[in-house]
């Protein structure tokens, strides 16, 4: 009843009377009242989109004041200590590793900004899943990081809260909660796929409430306690939750929670483990579940298990099949375990039942600042985990809603303290690991590997969604984020059950993605499962393994590391016994995922390195490492196999997986392991059965043989070459890396460092993509470490970005040092290192230019030898694999078959096989021991060999060898034994003592006795015989005999001979060449060099290898091959001439191609423009007679240009709005950066032009108009030209075949658009070149004596002549489709400036201003003067004298009426006409108001051509006169009144002298007097003259006016004459340009002694003074004009700077912060991609569907605007620049470079970045030049779409 009363009375009253109510002392009526308000109010059954309820509880919150009031004052009341603001997605923020304890931290760009970063490690980033500011946390940052606003303890000096302030906010929150959630319980449905839009329907009716509670959050601490009790109070939620007894609304509402619940899967027991708490899982049952989801024994509660039972309850993991959870039991103590207490723990639990809504995320992340809620809010979080992964998985929106897990959980985590707490009070470890092992345990499947019948392994498959979409990073980013904290990681490394499991898991990796290579057919689906193998093993295998190994880094965590050690083996041995595996790996199978033998191998690496442990304390027995060994070695040797090209069957993705697994993010957590693992498995096991081991797998065992031919069963003959050449190279990166064998951190980055850069030269950005995070991580502070930037000044030196010609932007680049080169240049590594193959061949490139340029060696280098770092003694025994007979064995025959140039070796293999040498001789095992136990086998390999020391088996000779060789074979006998006695006898002595090899009896009698040695059940295991009995099916290769070959060398004269080979002389070695030795030069150079310093090595290591080499060098003799004299004798020989001969035939073809290029070059670069040049350089006697040819590139065809068939220009048309960009300051415009700073675009020369137009327009009449002014200020037409010709007809041909070659790169050739054939220089358009002479011929030149009158008279009969209408011809023709093309070329509103649009007078209009636009352009481009003179590079591409033919023809159409011609107003004083007809019409233009210009070009236009010379210097010296008085005019009314009256007396005197008309005075003096007659004129500027003569006027400051006022004209009129005539262009000094111009132009009669006066060059065909004042009179007889108008039009400034892009800041940040948040102006939204114009500033949404007008996306339209079609933007949120050209676009790259000279595009790596200033004036160049299309390659459509 009250509550109704209150309803209807005012909101604010009643807010008022509440809060009256409940601060008295017995507040008990207030609450009742309040309560039944609130039920009223708070209905839920009302629908959630009524705000009344809201507004009420604002109010009510707000206690009677505003509520924006109230919010006020509780935000003073604010005490928080961080800043804790939260972002979604895209939001960009910034971390400093400088400050940074975690490595997630992060900042707002506030506190960024305000705290104190500048030379910090920082960047900007773009967040990828949302994020808080950590500002004020000192548990993830230091405190010196904190801005001002959080450094001071804000919370020390803040008021204490008045009580009543937040009173009526705890009464009224937790109904409002409440109301909420039941909203939610209410509206929530199992998803199916109908009822997800369901869910989201609820949440968007919720939106308002929730918004509400998140602005609650903002009001800061006071607000935010007062929350936090809210919502962890449990007695508030028992009260409420359930509803009351009688409410039956409440009732139903908290079933359906309880029903949700149910079907969470939290109260059967199969989810047992997932939704228990934290005391559940410790309890008894929840333990169970745990366990017998690991299908292992079950001990009774967690008291009783004692650690030894843990350690076996693994031990069944191998026995599942797929496994699924078990249910059969179900207890209902599990219910209790999620019952939430509180509203907190429900409010997350429907957050994740509706998928994590972000502005709920946001609402439980603001609340974090709040450390008691920090604390409830991670346990409740940590309680749901298991459910929260468990809705994740079956999730369709995985992606978002990871993001939005790990949005929460990156703050909860990163905390070390909180961290630790939740571990040890709600078992966040168990949790996690549990829930990762039920995660795989839904995608397992049986392992192929090894046994496919008896396999039990299971493993993950790689193609299902959980992996594929890498559904599990979240939990594993959590997961590897709590082992960063020491004190959790040692937790986890101390239990031994969970690390138990966590192997468990990792076995699940080990051996997934099995490829089975394939024999017959191709693949027929490549399946791409390998990336989701690779990203799984790398984040959730190897990341956390480097997060524990980081804690494992000192003596006294030994034990921890053998813990793990230990759990891997067992392990390991679990996996061979699932997988059956004895001892020989299955053929043709590999997997590279072993990630239990990395662990193993890291873990071992670290124990040694920094721990100090023993390795043979870790290590298992001989029998176990010979099983470790062979996956590991399978992957070396299928990488081998599959760059031999074995695999091809597989697909590409097989190569794909070759490159991951040695790529630089995943090769120190995969190839290094692997490798680092056979050097310990090396150094432990027998040398021979390694060795033999490693040919045996690659498959070359049948190749090693002293025979010329053999039989290889398992490799064709074109892969055993590189399968040799795979396993040599294996064996020296095995025995020659030291990664982890004894290198320091340091010297691992330098090596990698070295070995990268030697590559390829490296931008910085790249290098530290390429070289390995760990053992080097390049984030953080490593205290002690060398950092990346020390170590790459050490060995890099940096190459600043440069400019092509070309256009092509460098970035800045690191080089190796020249001393890196030289001494630490590694092709080991490289090797190791390299994706690509090419990449090697690179390095080698590189390192023989450095050699021949520092003048080392000029030949084609070998792979230089390098020492390397000593090995740590627990890895001595390494060194025992290269004293060792198998190798030594297989050495001799590889050196034996190099000599006899045996098939299928190669440079590669020698060099290998040197180096090999080399290594051995450089490593020597200090105690030679002899063998342990006499064997009673006979060792077939001791009679090769005394011992196993390299150096006495050097020189040991070998005499005869018996060899199975194919009967066909050159080495079988046919004649009998030699005849004599002696020799038969020695020769049977012989037979016996032959030597026999065979590789795998070897092996197979080492691996038996390994095994007897080691235990004795494993002599019950029958092991396959030997396959040296084979099956020989019929029709197979001869049969193999036995054969014995006569040797009679030891490698020491094998070595000598290769080197004669090498050398190609017989002696190359003399006896004493060891005496004479340099050793210094032996670091570098080809295998010569390294035999010799291998024998000067070993000479110097043993006196006797000294005096054996010696011996062989004195008798010296030539090899004989084992045969009669035969073919192959002669080949040996003719080998070398031949290569000679093919040698001198390739100089021959290059040369021949290299001068044809250079003709090509000349002609391409150089074709003669038909323009003046090519007239000029003839005498003028053959100019008459000789018409100009042209060449047409397509047919190759030479001839004149005709009237049938006409040759035309190959030009591109462009419009153009570079001229009216024009400012008249010289300095650019500042781009804005603030709100404060604006460009205005009234001031440019565009606008003034059109303002002019439209001025002349409203006052004069239309068709004079049109001709006083120039258009094509904005969208004027450019042409220009490549200079190269082609017949029209062969273009019309041309543009056919390209219409039907349909693959076409970035152009249209519907739009006519084409490349030049000849230099692909991109065009649209082809202008026809006048027939006849090139230009106007010597008679046209010949200086003229007749009188000004006369030429004045003549000029006027040539302007008579009607134009007379050109013969219809295939010219005409294709004039007329030229202009046509020009027409089409700029836009329609760039040409209609007339009242009646399409007139005459409009055509008339834009032709010549086309003529115009393009004399101003190329004046622009030679700088805006002509002081430069010549032919600037622009006049050899310019097509003017084509273009103004074609115009001419066109424009001599229009006549112009005589009674209208300028020339007679000009040249005569007009008589006074009748004015009675002419009352009604507009006047003309006065002649003051004209643009003389425009005048010029109309004039030559539509005379007659060609033109004589002397007609046309008339013109312009009539001209000439009507400038110099519009700049008396415009002058004169710059003066004051007294001035003004000063200047026109003393001219008035001075009129009367001789030459009065050639003197400023008399003139100023006159124009002064006639323009005041009209009192409008001067009247303006009475009152603003203080302002405006604050300068004295004196002669040489008017002088100095006068000429840059008639300066422009002056220019345009040469440049014309230039183009015209062909008559040179004078240079000269800027201050003389008027007087070198004006004698050019003909002027000024003769080369001037002082200097030019501006008024001497006139020259008056009639009286001056009348002339004036007739001009003077129009003006001031306009009686409807303003004097403000007449005044604009009579002051026309004509001087304007060059055109500027805008100037930029210089640091980016600046452009970045301001408009990458800035709303735009036609949208008001904050555009996605927001661009800025660099010509006018103007700020655009690209792509963007809110600013789309008819289709066109706004950067299009504002192209077409703002550059007629060309546009220039720079992309804020990319820092790059793209062009827009027409319908094309391209990415112009970025003018921000960072401090290491590298563009960053999309600011991907944030980095701080400073404007270049010589790529934006390339970019400004290329913008004035108008060469965007031909600079630029890679052009692409737009459609209208940005």
């Amino acid at each position: 009843m009250m509550a109704a009363s209150l309803l209807r009375r005012d909101k604010k009253a009643t807010a008022t009377h509440l809060k009256a109510e409940l601060n008295q002392a017995d507040n008990s009526s207030g609450l009742r009242q309040l309560h039944e308000l609130l039920d009223t109010v708070l209905n839920p059954e009302k629908p959630a989109a009524d705000t009344e309820a809201l507004d009420w509880c604002k109010c009510l919150i707000a206690g009677g004041e505003g509520f924006e009031e109230f919010c006020r004052t509780v935000r003073s009341y604010d005490n928080a200590t961080l800043c804790g603001l939260v972002w979604t997605a895209n939001f960009v923020a910034y971390r400093c590793r400088t400050c940074g304890i975690s490595p997630c931290m992060s900042l707002c760009a506030e506190c960024f900004n305000n705290g104190e970063h500048a030379g910090h490690d920082f960047n900007m980033f773009r967040s990828q899943a949302g994020g808080a500011c950590d500002c004020g946390d000192s548990n993830v940052m230091r405190e010196s990081g904190f801005c001002f606003r959080h450094r001071l303890r804000t919370g020390e000096n803040v008021p204490t809260i008045p009580r009543d302030l937040l009173l009526m906010s705890e009464m009224v929150l937790p109904r409002f909660i409440l109301c909420i959630i039941q909203y939610l319980r209410d509206g929530y449905t199992e998803p199916d796929g109908s009822s997800e839009r369901d869910l989201q329907k609820v949440l968007q009716q919720l939106e308002p409430q929730i918004s509400f509670l998140e602005e609650l959050t903002k009001m800061g601490g006071a607000m935010r306690t007062v929350l936090t009790k809210i919502l962890t109070n449990q007695q508030t939620f028992k009260e409420l939750s359930m509803g009351q007894e009688d409410n039956l609304y409440a009732k139903k509402n908290y079933d359906k929670y309880l029903s949700a619940l149910k079907n969470s899967g939290l109260v059967s027991v199969e989810e047992k483990t997932q939704g228990a708490t934290a005391d559940a899982v410790a309890g008894a049952e929840g333990g169970a579940g745990a366990m017998s989801l690991l299908g292992g024994s079950v001990p009774g509660s967690p008291n009783e298990s004692s650690k030894d039972e843990d350690q076996d309850a693994g031990l069944s993991v191998g026995q599942r099949k797929r496994v699924k959870l078990s249910s059969s039991t179900k207890d209902l103590c599990i219910i209790e375990s999620l019952k939430h207490k509180c509203f907190l723990e429900e409010l997350l639990f429907w957050t994740i039942k509706y998928e994590f809504p972000q502005k709920m995320v946001t609402f439980l992340l603001n609340m974090l600042p709040d450390q008691d809620y920090k604390i409830t809010f991670t346990k409740t979080f940590v309680q749901h985990y298991a459910f929260i992964m468990k809705t994740l998985m079956k999730s369709h929106e995985s992606d978002t809603m990871s993001n939005r897990i790990v949005h929460i959980s990156v703050q909860l985590f990163s905390n070390e303290e909180l961290a630790r707490h939740v571990t040890e009070e709600c078992q966040l470890l168990d949790i996690m690991v549990t829930v990762l092992l039920y995660m795989m345990e839904s995608c397992l499947i049986k392992s192929e590997l090894q046994d496919d019948e008896n396999n039990r392994h299971v493993v993950v498959n790689c193609s299902e969604a959980l992996l594929k979409n890498n559904t599990y990073w979240p939990l594993v980013s959590d997961f590897i984020n709590i082992l960063s904290h020491q004190s959790v990681a040692k937790k986890f490394l101390e239990d031994h059950s969970l690390l138990m499991l966590w192997m468990s898991f990792v076995s699940f990796f080990q051996g997934m993605n099995l490829n089975k290579r394939e024999l017959n057919e191709h693949v027929e689906f490549e399946s791409q499962t390998y990336y989701a193998a690779f990203a799984a093993e790398l984040e959730a295998c190897a990341q956390p393994m480097w997060g524990l190994l980081t804690h494992c880094k000192v003596k006294d965590t030994q034990e921890y590391t053998k813990t793990v050690v230990r759990y891997c083996l067992e392990t390991l041995q679990i996996w061979f016994d699932a997988i059956g595996f004895i001892d020989e790996p299955t053929p043709n199978q590999v997997t590279f995922h072993l990630p239990l033998h990395r662990y193993y191998a890291m873990f071992l690496s670290k124990a040694v390195k920094c721990q100090g442990l023993d390795l043979d304390s870790l290590l298992p027995d001989q029998e176990m490492l010979m099983k470790i060994m062979v996956h590991p070695l399978q992957i070396q040797a299928c990488l081998s196999e599959i760059h031999s090209n074995m695999w091809v069957r597989n697909g590409l993705q097989i190569k794909g997986q070759a490159m991951t697994y040695v790529q630089s993010h995943f090769c120190n957590s995969m190839i290094d392991p692997d490798i680092y693992l056979l050097q310990v498995c090396a150094s432990r096991l027998d040398p021979d059965y390694f060795i033999s081991s490693v040919f045996e797998r690659f498959k070359v065992v049948d190749l090693l043989t002293m025979a010329s031919q053999h039989q290889n069963a398992v490799l064709d003959s074109e892969q055993e070459r590189p399968m040799l050449e795979g396993a040599l190279t294996f064996l020296v990166i095995l025995t020659s890396l030291r990664i982890h064998l004894g290198m320091s951190d340091d010297e691992i980055l330098r090596s990698e460092m070295v070995s990268q850069l030697c590559m390829n030269d490296r931008t910085h950005s790249a290098l530290l993509d390429l070289i390995p995070e760990n053992p080097n991580p390049k984030s953080g502070n490593v205290s002690g470490a060398c950092s990346f930037e020390e170590m790459l000044s050490a060995v890099a030196d940096f190459k600043a970005p440069v400019f092509e010609p070309g256009g092509s932007m460098q970035q800045g680049m690191y080089t190796p040092k020249a001393e890196v080169w030289e001494k630490e240049f590694d092709p080991i590594m490289v090797v190791l290192r390299t994706v690509y193959r090419r990449d090697v061949q690179s390095a080698m490139d590189r390192y023989a230019a450095f050699l021949k340029q520092s003048g080392i060696h000029t030949g084609n280098p070998w792979p230089p030898y390098k020492e390397r770092t000593p090995l740590h003694p627990c890895y001595k025994g390494l060194i025992r694999l290269l004293h060792c007979k198998t190798l030594h064995i297989v050495i001799f025959t590889l050196l034996y078959k190099i000599w006899m140039d045996h098939q299928n070796m190669s440079e590669h293999v020698l060099c290998m096989v040197l180096y090999l040498i080399e290594l051995g001789l450089d490593n020597q095992v200090q105690d030679i021991k002899p063998d342990e136990e006499p064997c009673i086998e006979e060792h077939c390999h001791d009679s090769w060999f005394p011992g196993t020391n390299l150096l006495s088996n050097l020189h040991h000779v070998i005499n005869f060898v018996r060899v199975r060789v194919p009967e066909t074979a050159p080495e079988v006998k046919k004649e009998a034994p030699p005849s004599t006695s002696s020799e038969a006898s020695s020769y049977g002595q012989n037979v016996r003592e032959a030597q026999v090899f065979s590789l795998v009896a070897e092996r197979r009698r080492k691996f038996q006795e390994i095994i007897n040695r080691s235990n004795t059940e494993a002599a019950q295991v029958v092991r396959p015989k030997s396959s040296s009995t084979r099956w020989v099916p019929p029709g197979t290769p001869p049969q193999l005999v036995t054969e014995i070959l006569e040797i009679r060398e030891s490698m020491l004269s094998l070595l000598i001979k290769l080197h004669q080979k090498l050398s190609s002389r017989q002696n190359s070695l003399s006896a004493s060449w060891l005496e004479d030795m340099d050793t210094s030069r032996h670091a570098h150079g080809d295998g010569i060099t390294a035999i010799e310093r291998i024998l000067t090595k070993a000479a110097t290591r043993s006196c006797q290898i000294k005096r054996s080499i010696q011996d062989i060098c004195g008798k010296v003799y030539p090899p004989v091959p084992p045969k009669k004299n035969s073919p192959t004798d002669k080949k040996t020989m003719d080998k070398e001439e031949r290569r000679q001969r093919a040698r001198e035939r390739q100089q021959k073809l290059l040369a021949e191609f290299a001068s044809r290029q250079k003709s090509f070059m000349e002609t391409a670069m150089d074709v003669e423009i038909p323009d003046a040049e090519a007239a000029m350089d003839l005498g003028p006697t053959e100019v008459l007679e000789s018409e100009v040819l042209y060449d047409c590139v397509i047919c190759g065809q030479s001839g004149p240009s005709t009237e049938d068939r006409p040759t035309g220009l190959v030009v591109l048309l462009q419009a153009s709005s570079v001229l009216g960009h024009q400012c008249k300051s010289k300095d650019a415009k500042k781009l804005p950066t603030s709100d404060e700073e604006h460009i205005y675009p009234s001031d440019t020369c565009g606008v003034a032009h059109d303002v002019r137009l439209t001025l002349m327009q409203r006052f004069f009449k239309d068709s004079s108009c049109l001709q006083s002014v120039s258009i094509g200020w904005d969208g004027g037409v450019y042409v220009q030209t490549c200079g190269h010709t082609l017949h029209i007809d062969c273009h019309k041909s041309y543009m056919e075949s390209l219409r039907n070659d349909q693959v076409l790169q970035g152009f249209s050739v519907d739009k006519g658009e084409f490349t030049c054939p000849l230099c692909r220089q991109f065009a649209n358009s082809v202008l026809p070149c006048r027939p006849g002479r090139g230009t106007e011929a010597g008679a046209w030149h010949t200086p003229t004596n007749k009188k000004t009158c006369v030429l004045v008279k003549e000029v006027e009969e040539l302007q008579e002549r009607i134009g007379v209408f050109p013969t219809e011809s295939n010219l005409s023709k294709e004039m007329e489709l030229v202009i046509k093309d020009i027409k089409n070329t700029t836009q329609k509103k760039y040409m209609d400036y007339g009242k009646n649009p399409g007139s005459p007078d409009n055509d008339f209009l834009f032709m010549y201003s086309v003529a115009r636009t393009n004399l101003e352009l190329e004046l622009v481009h030679r700088g805006g003067n002509l002081c430069s003179g010549g032919a600037s590079a622009a006049a050899k591409r310019s097509c003017l004298n084509q273009l103004f033919h074609v115009l001419a023809m066109h424009m001599r159409l229009y006549s112009i009426d005589s009674a209208y011609n300028p020339w007679t107003k000009l040249t005569q004083i007009a008589q006074n006409r009748q004015e009675d007809g002419f009352e009604e019409e507009r006047p003309e233009v006065p002649m003051l108001f004209r643009d003389v210009p425009s005048l010029l070009i109309i004039f030559i236009l539509t005379m007659p051509q060609p033109l004589r010379k002397e007609h046309f210097t008339c013109v312009v010296k009539m001209l000439y006169n009507l400038q110099f008085t519009q700049a008396l005019a415009a002058l004169s009314t710059q003066f004051s009144a007294e001035e003004r009256k000063a200047w026109s007396l003393s001219g008035a005197l001075k009129r009367k002298a001789a030459n009065g008309d050639k003197t400023f005075d008399a003139l100023l003096s006159h124009v002064i007097m006639e323009l005041s007659e009209d009192k409008c004129v001067y009247s303006m500027n009475s009152e603003e003259t203080p302002m405006l003569s604050s300068s004295v006027w004196s002669p040489q400051s008017i002088e100095f006016s006068l000429q840059q006022f008639c300066l422009p004209f002056l220019r345009l009129s040469c440049l014309l004459q230039h183009h015209l005539y062909g008559d040179n262009l004078p240079g000269c000094p800027e201050e003389e340009e008027f007087a070198s111009l004006a004698t050019c132009l003909g002027l000024y009669p003769t080369q001037p002694s002082n200097s030019v006066h501006s008024a001497s060059c006139l020259e008056w065909p009639v009286g001056v003074f009348d002339l004036m004042t007739q001009w003077c009179s129009e003006v001031t007889g306009l009686s409807q004009m303003q004097a403000e108008q007449s005044l604009t039009l009579l002051v026309q400034d004509p001087k304007w700077a060059a055109p500027r892009l805008l100037q930029l800041p210089d640091n980016y940040n600046v452009i970045f912060q301001y408009y990458h948040r800035k709303a735009c102006t036609v949208c008001k939204k904050v555009p996605k991609d927001p661009a800025l114009c660099l010509v006018c500033g103007a700020f655009v949404c690209l792509k963007g569907v809110c600013c789309k007008q008819q289709g066109v996306c706004e950067c299009v339209l504002h192209s077409q605007h703002c550059g007629a079609a060309t546009g220039i933007f720079l992309l804020i949120n990319a820092s790059v620049i793209i062009i827009i050209r027409g319908h094309r676009f391209c990415l112009w790259g970025s003018v921000y470079l960072d401090a290491h000279g590298e563009e960053d595009r999309d600011l991907r790596r944030g980095k701080p970045l400073f404007l270049c200033e010589e790529r934006y004036r390339v970019l400004e160049q290329q913008w004035v030049s108008h060469t965007f299309d031909h600079i630029n390659k890679r052009w692409g459509p737009h459609y209208n779409g940005l």
